[in-house]
């Protein structure tokens, strides 16, 4: 299991538009690495569109805002032109990424067990070394807690 003070594992995936993100491609800027379950979910939807309000936020605090599912790239590109979103969107189809954050999980509803992304963000500092980890996050005031603790890195 990732802690503070550990280097993130770095990645490369595909991500909306048709490109690919690198992790480490991205220092020396900070960034908000978050994992949800799945594009168009009401929960995931709120917390993609509070981020989305707050990226000239974070754009100023020099953080860079990325989402990760297993949803595919191309239900990215739907899912952002749907409700206007301004985060990067990746694909870890695979769980790769998610098992090498812990966020790939054994979850269970209705009394069914099945494996799932656990809600979860990390930020990385402009060294590419994790300060911070939310895990099970609750969607109401978690973009504004990782937007303080941005601002004060």
């Amino acid at each position: 299991m990732l802690e503070p003070g550990q280097t993130a594992p770095d990645f490369t995936l595909p991500r909306d538009g048709g490109t690919e993100l690198t992790l480490s491609a991205l220092r020396p800027q900070k960034v908000v690495l978050y994992f949800y379950p799945k594009d168009d979910t009401p929960g995931c939807t709120k917390e993609a569109i509070a981020f989305t309000g707050l990226a000239p936020d974070f754009e100023a605090a020099g953080t860079v805002i990325i989402g990760i599912s297993k949803d595919k790239a191309a239900k990215h590109d739907k899912f952002i032109a749907k409700h206007d979103l301004r985060v990067a969107l990746v694909s870890d189809a695979d769980s790769d990424v998610c098992e090498r954050y812990g966020t790939w999980v054994q979850k269970q509803m209705y009394g069914k067990t099945y494996m799932g992304i656990e809600r979860s963000t990390f930020l990385i500092d402009p060294s590419g070394t994790i300060t911070q980890i939310w895990r099970k996050v609750k969607v109401p005031g978690h973009a504004e807690a990782v937007l303080e603790a941005a601002r004060a890195l």
